[in-house]
């Protein structure tokens, strides 16, 4: 399996934080979770680290089969549409945000 991950190293606007969070649960989540060959989707909000910097508002998640359904994920309108949301939200966030792919192993915990 592949995880597609975007890292939003930065913050949300000072008094924004509340607004960020509702956007992404409201306008963003019912987008992301509609990309096609989507088979889950997270969103990890930072509680505390080890280090003080970089922070990580938000990291989102999306897990696929395939590198070939990444591909397509990306090439589809719900994506282009995505984009187009997210625009209200960099109002609301002073950072960067890049992304990564991870080619991701699941191992099952001991029973014993």
């Amino acid at each position: 399996m592949y995880i597609r991950c975007a890292f939003f190293r930065g913050r949300a606007k000072p008094g924004r934080e509340a607004e960020f969070t509702a956007y992404v649960r409201e306008k963003l989540v019912p987008l992301w979770t509609r990309f096609p060959g989507a088979e889950e989707v997270r969103v990890l909000r930072q509680e505390e680290a080890d280090v003080e910097d970089p922070h990580f508002e938000m990291v989102l998640q999306v897990r696929y089969p395939s590198k070939a359904a990444i591909e397509d994920a990306l090439a589809s309108d719900m994506r282009t549409r995505s984009r187009e949301v997210t625009k209200g939200l960099l109002e609301m966030y002073e950072g960067d945000i890049f992304h990564t792919v991870f080619r991701a192993d699941d191992y099952a915990l001991p029973t014993d």
